[in-house]
């Protein structure tokens, strides 16, 4: 989904011009909204409504015209199936964008900044539409969201002086049932994208392209590793808000959040690569954020399903509970900061030589574990041509993999696979003597062939009524 843009004419617009200029048009296509970018040589009015029958978007500018034809602008993957212009009232301009699936528009203005002028944003989300491509199976979420109400429980039985195998113990317990065996989420964060760049190198590289190209790196090595799922927070060139990124791992239930980036400095000195996680006075002022906010307040312990309710305790109670949660994630963060930190300094030099702490926005999930990587300076010449460099990324994304991947070997979830391995002394595909867990690509037939059993056998021990199968089912292979 890369950027979609109409050449700039921006050197077509003259200082004289007393109207509001459309200099150039910019879409991007996500998968659960569309944006428009007006660039404007000036401030303008707009007024943004739809109609029916058919469906279309009307984008009303006051006193403005457009410099270029907008015909050529490439609508592939977006909800806008043709663009059509025209002049309204003598001399403000009318955008017609003719919908293919239903939107909901939002827009705004946007004053100056380093990189662009004025400019008018027009969002149109689908609702309903998942912000990423591939979600969590329904099962692994549900499974997921069992393991964050257990861990309330016991946050909210230390909160109160209470012992946590209380909690446990007054928790109902469900006839016994097969392992889950689930997949370990792991929400990977291409930092910047769409309108927003990033840092750029001397010879023009863009920080938005090398860290999605990391990030899709290291969401391949994820999925093809059993017991392991990423979720891919932006898979293509298009913006996402910093609270969101948290918002949708969070939604994804990930089990931890890493944001890929490439540092910058004024000078090309600097060099190196460093690992970030929140700072303690960033947890502080975000544990008071959202102690504030009447909105959230069911929301402070875990997961956004609305499921637990603080309405029953008074506000020194709130800020235990979410401060418990803050800290445990904090010290899970730091302790895998220090996994990665080690891998990564075998690959490129270290900037620094511990885990750096920050404010970042997008480290401030209160329950996921969550880092900030630096993979190398985007200013430095060589660490440029570095991040441009399939190989480096490649070592660099299974560095941050490997240390990811060590803590959780340590501290696999309960439902987890690992933990399951863990407990059984098993690892690999095979979960188990007589079991196998499918990974991308197989197929039934092909499962049966390498494991010495006929494809009806296999249909039989599973009680399959078809040869469909996911990725992550664990299968009962019979005796040959």
């Amino acid at each position: 989904m890369g950027m979609l843009a109409l050449a700039s004419l921006g050197s077509l617009h003259t200082a004289s011009a007393e109207a509001g200029d459309v200099d150039n048009i910019r879409l991007w296509a996500a998968p659960d909204h569309s944006r428009l970018v007006f660039d404007l040589s000036s401030p303008v009015d707009a007024e943004v409504f739809q109609l029916d029958n058919p469906s279309r978007l009307v984008i009303d500018l006051s006193d403005a015209q457009l410099k270029d034809d907008p015909s050529s602008l490439n609508l592939s993957g977006s909800a806008i199936s043709s663009v059509r212009t025209g002049v309204r009232d003598g001399t403000g301009l009318r955008v017609v964008l003719e919908l293919n699936r239903p939107i909901e528009p939002r827009h705004f203005s946007l004053a100056p900044n380093d990189q662009y002028g004025d400019r008018l944003v027009v969002d149109l989300e689908y609702p309903g539409e998942s912000a990423v491509e591939d979600p969590i199976d329904p099962i692994e979420k549900m499974i997921r969201e069992q393991e964050i109400a257990a861990q309330r429980a016991k946050t909210e039985a230390v909160a109160e002086g209470r012992a946590p195998e209380a909690a446990a113990a007054a928790t109902p317990v469900d006839p016994a049932k097969p392992h889950p065996k689930r997949d370990i989420i792991i929400a990977v964060d291409a930092g910047h994208g769409g309108e927003d760049p990033g840092a750029t190198g001397p010879s023009g590289t863009r920080e938005k392209d090398v860290v999605l190209q990391m990030a899709d790196r290291l969401a391949k090595m994820i999925n093809q590793t059993p017991g392991f799922k990423a979720v891919m927070i932006r898979d293509g060139d298009y913006y996402v808000g910093l609270r969101q990124r948290t918002l949708i791992a969070r939604e994804q239930k990930a089990d931890f959040f890493v944001s890929i980036h490439a540092d910058a400095f004024r000078s090309p000195r600097p060099y190196g690569s460093s690992v970030f996680a929140l700072s303690q006075s960033g947890a502080t002022s975000e544990t008071a954020k959202w102690l504030a906010a009447t909105e959230n307040r069911s929301d402070l312990i875990g997961g956004v399903d609305g499921n637990l309710s603080l309405d029953d305790k008074d506000q020194v109670l709130r800020g235990v509970l979410l401060d418990l949660t803050m800290t445990a994630t904090l010290n899970d963060s730091l302790a895998i900061g220090g996994d990665v930190l080690e891998r990564i300094g075998q690959v490129n030099h270290l900037h620094k030589s511990r885990v750096e702490q920050a404010g970042f926005v997008v480290l401030k999930s209160p329950d996921i574990p969550s880092l900030l990587v630096e993979t190398g300076f985007i200013s430095n010449p060589e660490e440029e041509r570095n991040l441009r460099n399939g190989a480096y990324q490649e070592r660099m994304m299974s560095a941050v993999f490997s240390g990811v991947r060590a803590h959780f070997e340590r501290n696999p979830p309960p439902a987890s696979l690992l933990a399951w391995q863990r407990d059984h002394g098993s690892s690999g595909n095979a979960t188990a003597s007589g079991e196998y867990r499918i990974q991308a690509g197989d197929t039934l037939s092909g499962i049966a062939q390498r494991h010495g059993v006929s494809l009806s056998q296999l249909r039989q021990a599973n009680e399959l009524a078809s040869d469909s199968i996911r990725v992550g089912q664990v299968l009962r292979i019979p005796s040959s």
